[in-house]
């Protein structure tokens, strides 16, 4: 009779997934700092220029209470994605697995030849043989020139690239900007090469933040013991290091201590042996053992799920439970925050503050006095060109007069960046405020604004501010000259 069983199928390999991650993650990356858009940048952080861009808008250095925002921003999808796949980001984002496995996946084994299997991490090439000692100094090489790329890169999210490259060429007035280029891409260089995985196990905090943040429904590499057996005792000492030695005290188990999810893992550890800090979630074990027990015809040993469906086996795991439904609560609403924040962005930057004399007085005829009152606006462009500006007064409804811009008499330019002081008075020749006893505090409001290329009123580039206007007692407009 004629098998009709289908074999089983083994499934596409997350290594190769990762390098899709890998490739979009390096592009995207290396793209965004030269991608502008009316003069701004998805994110810049200019401390040379103290502006931030954000989303392609920018902003002042005044306005930088939007950074927290960010950070939270930032730390709350990190945390939320450990509760939810453990390390995952550690192996399939980080910046430090990126470029290790690049180093020794693409250029050491792939590109020169120096490690003979991308499977096997455990040994070490030989460095007696002289082709061995070339091909090591080539790796060396390489890695320097691309520490130096991703150095660059990552200022170019303080420093605009094509700034980053005229600064270069100036050497003596942007020394600290070609020295941190230096230092950054030196201590990659010290990363990728030398300190390799142990920058994960022994340098990174993130790996003792996981554990806090773990429950038993976080995703994360796991070697289901109630099939394979139990490879270590309680204390984490290994028992059996041949299968039949483990099949004579569990006929059941199905480990076939290849050794094939020891020698794939970057950070050196026994995924066989439960929990470890210094997994980084990045897979390789549940490649290696989806391969060797999908040629027996049974599916992995190792794979990427919770403690309380493999371990405890209680049931399936449960994705969107209320501790992550809260993390996304949280990002959703701080990036509503943010965006609303954003939003209401002012495109000019203006204070005013009063002169100390309060008001000066002038009598133009016998019955009419002038009365002044002298401010300082400080007043910045924030656009990407030169504008001009003017101001007028809105006088309050609830007095007998007008109150009107009598200095600057006309529109003044101002370039990008800079800020402009100007003296500017306000003037009445209307009694406001007939009272004998005391000056009188009058609101008022200043509405600044640009002018667009045809006169018009910019609807964009306009910014209301409230300020007090002093009118003087009744004996002092009598007794003005």
């Amino acid at each position: 009779m004629k098998d009709t069983t289908e074999p089983f199928k083994i499934p596409t390999p997350w290594r190769y997934k990762r390098y899709v991650v890998f490739v979009f993650a390096t592009v995207f990356t290396l793209a965004l700092p030269w991608i502008v858009i009316d003069g701004n940048h998805f994110f810049l952080l200019s401390f040379d220029k103290l502006k931030l861009h954000l989303a392609f808008i920018q902003f002042d250095m005044q306005e930088l209470y939007l950074l927290p925002f960010l950070l939270m921003l930032m730390f709350l999808a990190i945390f939320g994605m450990t509760v939810l796949g453990g390390r995952v980001f550690c192996g399939w984002v980080c910046p430090q697995t990126v470029f290790r496995t690049a180093f020794r996946d693409l250029i050491e084994t792939k590109i020169l030849g120096l490690r003979k299997r991308i499977k096997n991490k455990q040994v070490e090439p030989d460095m007696t043989l002289t082709k061995n000692k070339i091909k090591r100094v080539a790796s060396w090489v390489i890695a320097f020139v691309l520490a130096h790329i991703a150095a660059a890169d990552f200022l170019w999210f303080f420093v605009p690239p094509m700034e980053f490259i005229g600064y270069l060429s100036d050497f003596n007035n942007h020394w600290a900007l070609f020295g941190t280029w230096i230092a950054v891409a030196l201590f990659l260089v010290y990363d990728i090469v030398f300190l390799q995985e142990n920058f994960c196990v022994y340098v990174c905090p993130y790996s003792r933040i996981q554990s806090v943040l773990y429950d038993d429904h976080t995703v994360m590499a796991l070697y289901d013991m109630n099939r394979g057996g139990d490879i270590y005792d309680a204390d984490h000492n290994k028992q059996f290091t041949k299968q039949k030695e483990l099949q004579a005290v569990a006929p059941n188990a199905e480990c076939t201590t290849c050794q094939s999810c020891v020698s794939v893992c970057p950070t050196h550890i026994d995924i066989r042996k439960g929990f470890q800090l210094e997994c980084i979630n990045c897979l390789e074990c549940v490649d290696a053992c989806t391969t060797v027990m999908g040629k027996l015809g049974k599916p992995s040993l190792v794979t990427w799920s919770s403690d309380y469906e493999i371990v405890d086996q209680k049931g399936k795991t449960q994705y969107f439970r209320p501790k992550i439904l809260a993390y996304i609560g949280l990002l959703i609403g701080i990036t509503i925050i943010l965006g609303f924040m954003g939003s209401t962005k002012e495109h000019m930057l203006l204070n005013i503050n009063k002169e100390p004399r309060m008001y000066s007085t002038a009598r133009l005829f016998d019955e009419v006095v002038q009365v002044d009152n002298s401010y300082i606006f400080l007043l910045q462009n924030t656009e990407n060109k030169k504008m001009k500006f003017f101001f007028e007064v809105v006088t309050p409804e609830n007095v007998n007069g007008k109150i009107v811009i009598a200095k600057p008499t006309k529109a003044f330019s101002v370039i990008p960046g800079s800020k402009k002081k100007k003296i500017v008075t306000l003037r009445t020749e209307d009694v406001l405020i007939d009272d004998i006893r005391k000056d009188t505090i009058i609101p008022v409001t200043i509405h600044a604004y640009a002018l667009n290329e045809d006169g018009t009123k910019s609807e964009k580039v306009s910014v209301i501010r409230h300020s007090t206007f002093i009118f003087p007692k009744r004996s002092i407009l009598e007794e003005a000259q």
